[in-house]
């Protein structure tokens, strides 16, 4: 539950602000500068490249950037402005906005601001979580609690001693004889702790591992909807009805209803996303669909999944960005870049 990478830095004044419409922003690197700076997807560099590192925009218009002026991280929004905050000092795990908040920490204690730089939740909690479904977990004096985005704190179930962050109302749990089993936002356990480990639901399904060390999916009951027989598995997608797995040295793809799909001539297994998988055939890699189709031919020296409609690839050794029609909607001239971001 705690944040592994912590920063400590003090930010400057709010530049503007903005309102900000609708667009979708990915992360790039500069060939001739090797900074990174911000593009989208209409080509139009918004952020010129100026950081010696960058992280993605949340949904609400924000990302954290290190400036190497004033050597620190600050938040900035969608025009490059600065984002002014209501502690100045005080330590930042790095991670996007969730549900319009991030965790901080002053004062040795854990709280949230909010995406205009505002106190949201006080920081007085020993550990937390970033928000998901709208709700936390957090550590008090060694008692678990669920919050709400307001702060509002309800106890969880007693006999846990670990929770994960919630996706689709549930959070993986971790109980004092280190099972895992579901809870929901109320803190009450929903699925008891029976698991080894699990993931996280992902379109009504979760993958869990018996005590026999064995994969399956479960549905939000608990009961399995593909039986165990995997040695991996992946979450799956919602656009392709399929997951990743592998059983022995042999990767492929399951459907709910228990039918494997094998691709014989991608040398890359990857996890579908958005309809598509990412293989490679030969040296060039390519997508292909929940048939196994290719759908977009090998043609890439590289290239990221499909996020929002658009997918990273790279031309030699430079990076662009291309549709699901395998069209470059932005020309590789890049030195790395990384998933378009949907950003309101």
């Amino acid at each position: 539950m705690k944040n592994k990478i912590l920063l400590s830095y003090s930010f400057t004044l709010l530049l503007a602000s903005g309102a900000y419409g609708q667009t979708y922003i990915a992360q790039v690197k500069s060939m001739k500068t090797k900074k990174w700076g911000y593009i989208n997807n209409l080509g139009v560099m918004i952020v010129e490249p100026q950081y010696e590192s960058t992280y993605r925009f949340s949904s609400d218009g924000i990302a954290v950037v290190f400036d190497s002026n004033s050597k620190q991280y600050v938040f900035i929004n969608t025009q490059g402005a600065r984002l002014m905050t209501d502690v100045k000092t005080y330590r930042l795990a790095l991670e996007e906005f969730r549900d319009g908040l991030i965790t901080v920490k002053y004062n040795d204690k854990w709280g949230y601001f909010d995406k205009t730089g505002k106190v949201a939740i006080a920081a007085k909690y020993d550990e937390v979580n970033g928000f998901g479904s709208g709700h936390a977990a957090v550590t008090l004096n060694k008692k678990i609690f669920i919050i709400d985005t307001h702060g509002n704190e309800t106890p969880a179930a007693p006999d846990i001693i670990q929770v994960r962050e919630f996706s689709e109302n549930l959070a993986p749990f971790r109980s004092s004889d280190k099972k895992f089993g579901f809870l929901d936002t109320t803190g009450k356990i929903v699925i008891r702790p029976q698991f080894e480990t699990v993931g996280y639901f992902k379109n009504g399904i979760a993958w869990a591992r018996t005590t026999d060390g064995i994969i399956g999916f479960i549905g939000t009951d608990g009961e399995w909807i593909v039986q165990p027989q995997f040695s991996f598995a992946g979450n799956f997608d919602s656009e392709s009805g399929l997951a990743r797995i592998k059983t022995g040295s042999q990767w492929g793809y399951v459907d709910r209803a228990g039918k494997i799909l094998r691709k014989e001539d991608t040398m890359v297994w990857e996890d579908f996303s958005e309809g598509l998988a990412l293989g490679k055939k030969g040296y060039l890699f390519g997508f292909f669909n929940n048939k196994g189709e290719w759908q977009i031919k090998p043609q890439f020296d590289g290239a990221r999944d499909f996020k929002n409609g658009y997918a990273a690839a790279k031309k030699g050794n430079k990076w662009g960005v291309i549709d699901k029609a395998g069209n470059w909607v932005i020309e590789p001239t890049f030195d790395a870049i990384k998933d378009m971001e949907l950003v309101n």
